[in-house]
């Protein structure tokens, strides 16, 4: 797959997650996790088959990741966790894209700082940027879930690969 290929997936799968969270969505599990699951893991692939990466290289790319994962849970933070008809929703607020922007600011900091002491920047992937800041976001978010014991939102029937499979 080429790297426009991976920059549109990669903005497909950023936009919607966005967009449904900006308006107010059910939240579960699934939903939560398989956005940042996806990207970590198409970041982890890229990682993997860079050639020429050393113990420093790997070094710059975990702290970026720990990084990634707080700013993250910060963000996580911001979002409005609440019940509707009797399960958890999320939503977006003001404060979310607020954390956002100086999320980006930090991790392009980040980026110039690691590219000043050499570490190449395909060694940086995006999709591994955006997948970790989802996934601390998904752990605070599923946390604050859990921890007020109102459900988590069943899955929308149909809304599974699988399901459009079977039609």
């Amino acid at each position: 797959m080429s790297g426009w290929m991976y920059a549109g997936l990669i903005a497909v799968v950023v936009v919607v997650v966005v967009i449904r969270r900006l308006r107010g969505e059910p939240l579960n599990a699934r939903d939560l996790f398989a956005p940042p699951v996806l990207l970590t893991g198409l970041g982890v692939w890229a990682v993997a088959r860079r050639q020429g990466l050393g113990a420093s290289d790997y070094g710059w790319i975990a702290a970026g990741a720990v990084l990634g994962v707080a700013l993250g849970a910060v963000r996580g933070a911001t979002i409005r966790v609440y019940e509707r008809e009797g399960v958890l929703w999320q939503r977006y607020t003001g404060r979310t894209f607020l954390v956002a922007a100086v999320s980006l600011a930090v991790m392009a900091g980040f980026a110039a700082l690691a590219a000043r002491f050499g570490l190449a920047s395909d060694a940086r992937p995006v999709q591994l940027s955006i997948g970790v800041g989802f996934l601390g976001e998904a752990l605070v978010v599923g946390w604050r879930g859990i921890s007020s014991g109102t459900p988590f939102a069943p899955e929308r029937p149909g809304s599974s690969p699988l399901d459009r499979l079977r039609r």
